[in-house]
């Protein structure tokens, strides 16, 4: 008999009026704000501008919501297309079920899309990102709590999970991995703010940091849980995926680092500054064409034969407007 453990919430669902606030989505949405206001921090530290995170994040959540439902419903493809199931069921996301490695794919590919649009580098706003979505997780893994799922096996630990009776559930005390994972998560973030001020990563390296870090955790967690799963030579799908992955973010941290090493120095161009230096230019330009016709003007100034012109037609001027006295009668001598 236990003497401690962490109960599960009765319901996953609260109902405000005429609207359900479903746990599962609660723990989603402020992991998603969570992400989004930690990773605008990030990137106007590094010299990017307010409100670009939230912009990209606009293609980024909804590509990754889908990319996790599709890893989900295709890897766990028999608690939907099997029989006595209800393939309607595997577009209800709020009952739970997101694969991060979709959510992670094809959310960079949606990122991808708003980083093009910005003209700005993918690399650079991952890296700012990369605590952020580590903290997302953290908690979004409460939503399994919410919801009595994913559990690991039994024990009489003193921080054991309780279950209760339902659907495809045996009432007990089980491992609680959604908070071994969740604990992981926060560590995971700690991890990557830590490594980026001490080696100043850029380029992709501190999400790569992120990635490895994180599967290093989600491959033990991962052989604890006894939710049904495929397995490939005694391991759970989830576990192979795990370690290929890991591999590819420590091979892409050790190349990237001799390929481009350091960090980038402009993560985002300022549109004012351009702006500026364009404005600068077209000065420049039309300073020159004036400074173009002053010399001009100095030229014909220092013309020997054109200020010699323009004597002779001054004297010439003169000579006709003096007086003519000579041969005039003198009349005024002889009174």
């Amino acid at each position: 008999m236990n003497l401690a453990f962490i109960p599960s919430p009765s319901t996953g669902v609260i109902d405000l009026g005429p609207i359900p606030l479903r746990g599962y989505a609660f723990c989603i949405i402020i992991g998603v704000f969570v992400a989004v206001w930690f990773g605008n921090k990030r990137w106007v530290a590094r010299g990017g501008r307010v409100g670009t995170v939230a912009d990209i994040a606009v293609w980024a959540v909804p590509f990754g919501l889908v990319g996790g439902r599709i890893y989900h419903v295709i890897t766990d493809y028999q608690l939907y297309f099997s029989d006595g199931e209800n393939w309607v069921d595997a577009f209800k996301i709020w009952e739970g079920g997101l694969g991060i490695w979709g959510a992670v794919a094809l959310g960079a590919v949606g990122a991808w899309i708003g980083c093009r649009r910005r003209g700005i580098p993918l690399p650079a706003w991952a890296d700012a990102l990369a605590p952020g979505v580590a903290l997302a997780q953290a908690i979004g893994r409460w939503g399994n709590w919410f919801n009595q799922e994913l559990y690991g096996k039994p024990t009489d630990v003193p921080w054991a999970l309780e279950i209760s009776e339902g659907p495809n559930r045996v009432a007990g005390t089980y491992h609680p991995t959604f908070l071994y994972e969740s604990l992981w998560c926060i560590g995971v973030a700690l991890l990557v703010i830590w490594a980026d001020r001490r080696f100043k990563l850029g380029h992709g390296r501190a999400f790569a940091l992120y990635v490895a870090a994180y599967c290093a955790g989600r491959g033990w967690i991962e052989y604890m849980r006894v939710d049904e799963a495929h397995h490939v030579l005694g391991l759970r799908l989830n576990v192979w995926t795990s370690i290929i992955v890991f591999v590819l973010a420590v091979t892409y941290i050790v190349i990237s680092a001799k390929v481009r090493p350091g960090r980038e120095e402009i993560v985002e161009p300022d549109p004012e500054a351009e702006g500026k230096a364009d404005l600068s230019k077209d000065s420049e330009g039309d300073g020159g064409s004036d400074a173009g016709a002053d010399a001009d003007a100095d030229t014909d100034a220092g013309d020997p034969e054109k200020a010699t012109d323009s004597t002779d037609s001054t004297d010439s001027t003169d000579d006709s407007d003096e007086p003519r006295t000579n041969g005039a009668p003198e009349t005024a001598d002889k009174s």
